[in-house]
């Protein structure tokens, strides 16, 4: 993968909040969801959440800063860097002061391959001087030597990444999202505290098969709710009222997250001011709920209503105006 910090347009003297801030907003604009018509979404997708996966971890930014991992966060293979000082041997398996190579491998390791050289690495100096490091061939055939080979033939199978939509009712009921992976299997996982679209879930184990097998990487977004709209922890909801209760004012009944509850609207409402219902939110890291502000959105009913009509039409001879201002008359 590219460098983490290119693929996120940042620099690397970025801090926390920047990075997350520039993730957040590539990740909503090459998000699957919004680019159907664009193949290659997916693959920006999946870019950008690898590189905040490294980058957005204080851990994992420091090794790979530190040049201790990869842009895919895997170990970097430093080799026999100890080898450049060793009996002088100028960092290749060569020859110093005439000895054979073998003889000063086995001085630096000791006898470690003694257990896996066979029959040439247990005869003494003489038999390795003759078998060309024999131990240490015997250690490299050790891995595929049988049942005791352990995880020298092994390999880890590939993570996998799938989005998982999140309902609006689940974080502060259940506390959990059910996330289908790849190959059909559908399981439970526990909503992170205070989550946010975009955050990252890593199941172990659910990727692709392998020694050991991969993770499966979710994609935490939120399900498009019928009523509310989330803006931060708060929740924005439109509510209907009737021509009667803007007018008059009275209790309304207020759908939540969990649950209708009553609350009073004043006198000539006309939904340019949105009213709080404390508490009622989405929870952030510390359980602390957000509001849910509602904004009244007045509603006719169908159809024709004579009464309404003459109503109205009396209102307009004896009480006249404007509610436009001036901008809208020209």
């Amino acid at each position: 993968m590219r460098d983490p910090y290119e693929v996120l347009g940042v620099p690397r003297s970025a801090d926390e909040a920047t990075i997350k801030k520039a993730y957040r907003k590539l990740a909503k604009q090459h998000h699957p969801d919004a680019n159907k018509n664009d193949p290659r979404s997916k693959e920006r997708f999946a870019e950008l959440n690898s590189a905040y996966e490294i980058v957005g971890d204080k851990d994992k930014r420091r090794q790979f800063d530190a040049g201790e991992i990869d842009a895919d966060g895997k170990p970097r293979f430093t080799g026999f860097e100890g080898f450049g000082g060793a009996g002088g041997m100028g960092g290749g398996f060569r020859q110093a002061g005439g000895r054979p190579t073998d003889d000063i491998l086995h001085d630096i390791f000791g006898d470690a391959f003694a257990n896996f050289g066979g029959g040439a690495a247990r005869g003494g100096r003489g038999s390795r001087r003759g078998g060309g490091f024999s131990g240490f061939e015997g250690f490299a055939n050790a891995g595929a030597a049988g049942p005791g080979a352990g995880a020298a033939g092994s390999t880890k199978g590939a993570d996998v990444m799938v989005t998982a939509r999140v309902r609006l009712e689940d974080i502060v009921g259940s506390g959990k999202v059910r996330i289908t992976l790849p190959n059909g299997k559908s399981l439970d996982a526990k909503i992170p505290s205070g989550f946010e679209p975009g955050q990252q879930l890593r199941l172990k184990g659910q990727g692709s098969e392998g020694t050991p097998p991969g993770d499966a990487i979710a994609i935490l977004v939120y399900e498009p709710h019928a009523l509310f709209r989330p803006d931060g922890y708060n929740l924005r909801l439109d509510l209907p009222v009737t021509l009667d209760e803007a007018v008059l004012g009275g209790k309304v009944r207020v759908p939540t997250l969990e649950g209708a509850v009553d609350m009073t609207i004043p006198a000539g409402v006309t939904g340019s001011k949105a009213f709080r219902l404390r508490g009622k939110g989405l929870p952030d890291k510390k359980g602390v709920r957000g509001d849910i502000f509602v904004t009244p959105r007045i509603v006719l009913p169908d159809g024709a209503d004579a009464g309404l009509e003459k109503l109205m039409e009396r209102w307009r001879e004896v009480r006249p105006y404007d509610v436009r201002g001036p901008e809208f008359s020209s």
